[in-house]
């Protein structure tokens, strides 16, 4: 790591990782350990008064944007995939952040988490808004750390292509990279005090003002969006309360031992989704990363791949990853607020984009993807078949005819290679069965 240029804050955040690995820390979280959140401040309840310039003046707006989708096939910048009339998502977002400038007479600062596989194309598209700055100055870049060999432990080594003994190491990476690179403390002496991170695949999660002005009126060092969980979030990271002590953390799925993923996935018992919309007070987040010796002690996630992605012959390897909203248990006074389903409209398949594509979702003039007033709040479930749909250039090929009517469907469960025209309307719950 230090061979490869990487920063003393990336390498400490790894060797505690890897210090947990090799001390078979599994990091699982039983159920017997959490009892659901309660007692969450909503939304509209606190997200009252509207920030002012000079607050947003010390607010800086940071887009994750550092995966490349190729579970869905792509091998660019996911945000450089189309959502609506060859708007991408990052053109959605710079609208969001120009509009917000307008509106507010404030240069919001912005800024991209990227990674080394996605900085280039990034880059390379914002060039045609020089109105944001210099594509340079809008990018914080992502670590990378080694990807380790399951039976020996040691770094793996795959001379056909070096490039596959590295990997991302997560969202979580956010911290060691703002310390590293130097830019935390950059912030800090040009006078910003406030953080909002949001994944780039999310247009619903803009900087809205008023939770800006609630969290910077609360005092708090860190505040997580969550939203009620649907039948579509089963499988994500939910919100609960340490029983120990009640401190609040993030569970994900692969911290919950086999037994208990039935609790798990109970989203009547686990109400709270984690939308991944953080807020943080940038001088006590460099107050917590000096008091732990430059890292914050988030929980490792193991995961098991294969060195080469696509070689499922390959040595198998530990990829070791944190989550950006664990941090929410490194901070004794951490909040959360319960937010609107608009604010949480991410892609991960191809069935969200089919759904964000559709007119279930309205893309407003400032850039947001919110859900139609007749969806009252509640995306619709979408499961297109995996061995026809799991790539875009799939879907795109379904669509070729138009974008289907998804507006009061409830549920689309799609089988075999379906095509679909802008004419066709499914509502309630609905099968498209093609299977010969």
């Amino acid at each position: 790591m230090e061979s490869a240029g990487l920063s003393k804050a990336a390498i400490a955040a790894f060797e505690r990782s890897y210090g947990l690995l090799a001390a078979n820390e599994s990091g699982l979280i039983p159920e017997s350990a959490i009892t659901p959140a309660e007692g969450l401040p909503l939304y509209e309840d606190v997200a009252t008064t509207q920030a002012t310039p000079d607050l947003l003046a010390k607010t800086v707006l940071l887009k994750l944007n550092g995966g490349l989708g190729t579970g869905m096939g792509l091998e660019k910048a996911k945000s450089l995939l189309p959502v609506r009339d060859g708007q991408t998502f990052l053109d959605l977002i710079v609208r969001q952040v120009l509009a917000a400038r307008k509106a507010t007479g404030s240069n919001l600062k912005f800024l991209l988490l990227n990674s080394f596989s996605t900085s280039e194309d990034t880059l390379a598209h914002l060039a045609k808004y020089p109105e944001l700055g210099t594509p340079a100055d809008l990018e914080l870049m992502q670590n990378k750390v080694p990807k380790i060999d399951a039976a020996t432990l040691a770094p793996v080594e795959w001379p056909t292509n070096p490039d596959h003994e590295w990997c991302p190491p997560g969202h979580g990476d956010l911290y060691p990279a703002i310390l590293g690179s130097g830019m935390l403390q950059q912030l800090l002496d040009a006078g910003y005090r406030y953080l909002f991170v949001s994944n780039s695949d999310n247009l619903g999660a803009t900087l809205d003002l008023g939770l800006l002005g609630w969290f910077a009126a609360s005092g708090k060092p860190f505040v997580m969006e969550v939203t009620a969980r649907t039948a579509a979030d089963r499988k994500g990271g939910h919100l609960a309360s340490r029983a120990t002590d009640g401190q609040l953390l993030l569970r994900e799925s692969a911290q919950c031992p086999d037994e208990d993923m039935d609790a798990f996935q109970d989203i009547s018992k686990h109400r709270y989704f984690n939308t991944n919309n953080l807020w943080l007070r940038l001088d006590l987040l460099a107050e917590a990363l000096d008091a732990n010796g430059g890292l914050l002690p988030l929980p490792v996630i193991k995961n098991k791949k294969t060195v080469d992605p696509r070689d499922k012959k390959s040595p198998a390897v530990y990829q070791l990853e944190t989550a950006m909203g664990a941090a929410i248990e490194c901070f004794a006074d951490a909040g959360a607020v319960v937010v609107p389903r608009t604010r949480f409209a991410p892609v991960k398949t191809t069935s969200d984009l089919l759904a964000l594509r559709s007119d279930a979702y309205v893309i407003t003039e400032d850039g947001r993807a919110v859900l139609a007033p007749e969806r009252n709040g509640i995306p619709p479930e979408i499961n297109l078949d995996g061995d026809h749909f799991k790539m875009v250039d799939q879907l795109d090929a379904a669509l070729a005819g138009g974008v289907p009517s998804l507006i009061r469907c409830k549920r689309l469960d799609v089988k075999g290679a379906a095509r679909f025209s802008s004419s066709d309307v499914y509502e309630g719950d609905a099968v498209v069965d093609v299977r010969s």
